[in-house]
């Protein structure tokens, strides 16, 4: 499981005092926790799909930190999240290009937005930015 993989790299980073991969990969190892609690107290199961939600977010948090510090010219701080998204986005499997996403809309017979949206959660997560699908789909 992926969540083997990040644990077995969180105690790598450690070892190699990578302050920087250490601290991001413990953030989602805290939060995969969490849900995992949770979870469990409804009687579920956690996989990599809830996994791989939880590594977007972050990505995600990550990314508008980031452009905090640069409005702020913290530049220092920005170089240190920048190796923090490299360091996780190697967990997330291929992203979908806006062309793939395109034809794939192009290919199903309902293109309402909640079609498409619930298709591309159910079939792609992990793989396709939302976002990115939600302005594909309505720039056709």
């Amino acid at each position: 499981m992926l969540i083997d993989e990040l644990k077995a790299a969180n105690i790598q980073a450690m070892k190699a005092r990578d302050n920087n991969t250490r601290a991001v990969l413990s953030i989602v190892l805290t939060k995969y926790k969490l849900q995992e609690v949770e979870l469990k107290s409804q009687g579920k199961e956690i996989g990599d799909k809830e996994l791989l939600s939880i590594i977007q977010k972050v990505l995600k948090e990550l990314s508008d930190e980031k452009e905090g510090y640069l409005k702020v010219n913290n530049q220092e701080k920005a170089n240190d999240i920048a190796k923090q998204e490299e360091a996780l986005s190697s967990y997330l499997p291929k992203q979908l290009s806006e062309k793939e996403i395109r034809d794939i809309i192009n290919s199903l017979e309902d293109k309402s937005v909640p079609a498409v949206m619930k298709h591309f959660k159910m079939n792609y997560a992990g793989q396709v930015d939302m976002s990115l699908v939600n302005s594909v789909l309505r720039s056709l």
